[in-house]
């Protein structure tokens, strides 16, 4: 399989903005707009990458080796679905980890790091 980190990492983030924006559009359409900057807000977890070296691989998976990627904060991201308060967080940060686990798959062959 070709692998086009270039092309790869848009098509990511792409599908960082597009999936939020479906579920704001489909599911929270009276407030779409501050569902969709809450859960665009959400990929401010990325901020953990800025603790490795080098910041930025194209080949690496996030979800299992930055700290806001691994299980225990995935966790908490599943339970905050579960609140009203906090569901459209969670729903956003679990989207998140989702395409990153997603990415991985494409990019190592491999759903979770440990």
């Amino acid at each position: 399989m070709f692998y086009n980190p270039l092309g790869d990492t848009i098509l990511h983030l792409l599908l960082h903005l597009l999936v939020p924006l479906t579920i704001a559009l489909l599911f929270y359409r009276k407030k779409w707009a501050l569902t969709l900057t809450i859960m665009l807000a959400t990929m401010l977890i990325d901020l953990d990458h800025l603790l490795a070296t080098p910041i930025y691989q194209a080949t690496r998976c996030s979800v299992g080796f930055h700290p806001m990627h691994t299980l225990v904060p995935i966790i908490g991201y599943c339970l905050l679905c579960l609140f009203p308060k906090t569901r459209i967080v969670g729903i956003g940060l679990v989207i998140h980890i989702l395409l990153d686990s997603i990415d991985c798959q494409f990019t190592r062959g491999v759903w979770f790091v440990s």
